[in-house]
């Protein structure tokens, strides 16, 4: 019975290995296409396989191509300022409402809670007629305001967070800082705020990806070309008569760049974040 056991533990992590290297490799070959084809030739790219070796690694010239012709300065520019508005107003907004409604109880509360996990169901495309038509009846199309306005009210995501983070900070704290004279908004400002680091990290981090590479929107309400995000940027390269991927490809490693790097900063906030934010008590 006992060998009966090992073995069957044997061929349990043998399939759990099995299905880990499938998982992976799946998830790494588009990778690794993306990033042989940027050192490619188009005519290297157009008489070789996808997964063929590049002549060479150190041909840069897709990656000046497509900063250049895409022009992903601008498209940077205008994704860091979208970037810094989104993420500052949903930050403080989504705090604040999480504030409330963690630590004033009042008719209405849950009905509130469970509307914005509603609203989470609902799929952005499906409202995306309506919410077209109040952006044109607005003037708010072609505009980085109007753009960043729609980014902003679809932040539930970061709600839940906060609210979890509230639910591990003792309301002694609120009520020691009001004995001393504090206000609601200098509890919050002063004795919360600053102890909801993690929640901040994880937020801004899930709701930044999120927004860097939003596509949808960006290319529905910014026509104008010097209102291009880094998102629809190369969208230049793709056209009737067929599509450069090796150019593609090289503005993709780009545009990965910066959003890795800053992952790889924030890791272990948003890990730590997200596992305080599951514990409660």
């Amino acid at each position: 019975m006992k060998e009966k056991r090992t073995v069957a533990s044997y061929i349990a992590l043998i399939l759990k290995y099995v299905m880990l290297i499938f998982a992976a490799f799946i998830a790494l070959v588009p990778v690794c296409v993306c990033i042989l084809t940027a050192f490619k030739t188009t005519d290297e790219y157009n008489s070789t396989s996808v997964l063929a070796l590049p002549k060479s690694f150190f041909y840069f010239e897709n990656f000046k191509v497509a900063f250049q012709q895409a022009n992903m300065l601008r498209g940077f520019l205008n994704t860091g300022l979208v970037l810094i508005v989104v993420l500052t107003v949903s930050v403080f907004v989504g705090s604040m409402l999480a504030y409330v409604l963690n630590r004033f109880k009042f008719v209405g509360n849950a009905i509130i809670q469970n509307l914005f996990m509603f609203a989470s169901l609902i799929p952005g495309i499906a409202t995306q007629v309506t919410v077209y038509q109040i952006m044109h009846s607005l003037g708010l199309i072609n505009h980085l305001y109007g753009y960043m306005i729609v980014l902003m009210g679809t932040d539930i995501i970061s709600i839940y967070i906060f609210l979890q983070f509230f639910e591990n900070l003792p309301v002694s704290l609120d009520e020691s800082a009001v004995m001393d004279g504090c206000t609601y908004f200098g509890v919050f400002f002063r004795i919360l705020f600053p102890l909801l680091k993690p929640a901040i990290v994880t937020s801004l981090v899930l709701k930044g990806v999120g927004v860097y590479n939003e596509y949808y929107m960006s290319n529905l309400y910014l026509q104008a070309p010097e209102l291009k995000t880094i998102s629809t940027a190369l969208y230049k390269f793709t056209g009737p008569y067929g599509n450069q991927y090796n150019y593609i490809c090289a503005g993709v490693i780009i545009t990965i760049i910066p959003i890795l790097i800053l992952f790889l900063i924030f890791q272990k906030q948003v890990y730590g974040g997200m596992a305080a934010g599951a514990v409660k008590g």
